[in-house]
């Protein structure tokens, strides 16, 4: 039982970590951010801290930054991919500063897995803004196959892992 708890506890921290590391991005880019959201479903508790609204929800199954997207879009190829990956690249420093830890290791999966390409994670959202600087022109149906591709790649990726282990 403590383990599962010290889970759940250390993958909230590690997902904090994840947005304070894309809010530290945005930030440096001059991209504003109105709201940190750490867990899905009802919310708890809600907060201002500075300019950022603070919002703590029911279930540590996910965490969010909410950015000013049309900003986002109009820097540059490479400052919207620092953006992006600001929470995986503060992840991996987490990870390897608390190295062998439970904390450690819930960092560097969570890292793992946004650097896939699944719709609406970070290696997704990288995917789709080198895509969109390739093209002439937005197009929805490259975009529709990247996304589609993308699922089939992580789960390769996944079940490949997976095996290593079991």
């Amino acid at each position: 039982m403590l383990l599962i708890l010290s889970a759940i506890f250390f993958g909230a921290l590690a997902m904090l970590v994840h947005e304070l590391g894309h809010l530290l991005a945005a930030r440096i880019c001059n991209v504003s951010a109105s709201e940190l959201g750490l867990g899905m479903g009802r919310k708890l508790a809600t907060f201002r801290i500075g300019s950022i609204k603070l919002s703590l929800g029911l279930w540590p199954t996910g965490s969010f930054v909410m950015l000013d997207g049309a900003v986002l879009k109009q820097r540059s190829v490479s400052a919207q991919l620092f953006v992006h990956l600001g929470g995986i690249m503060l992840n991996v420093v987490a990870g390897w500063l608390a190295f062998g830890s439970m904390f450690s290791w819930m960092n560097l999966l969570l890292a793992a897995g946004n650097i896939l390409p699944l719709y609406q994670h970070d290696g997704w959202k990288c995917g789709v803004v080198i895509l969109r600087a390739l093209m002439p022109r937005t197009n929805a149906q490259v975009e529709r196959a990247f996304t589609f591709s993308g699922g089939f790649v992580s789960l390769g990726i996944a079940w490949y892992v997976a095996r290593l282990f079991f």
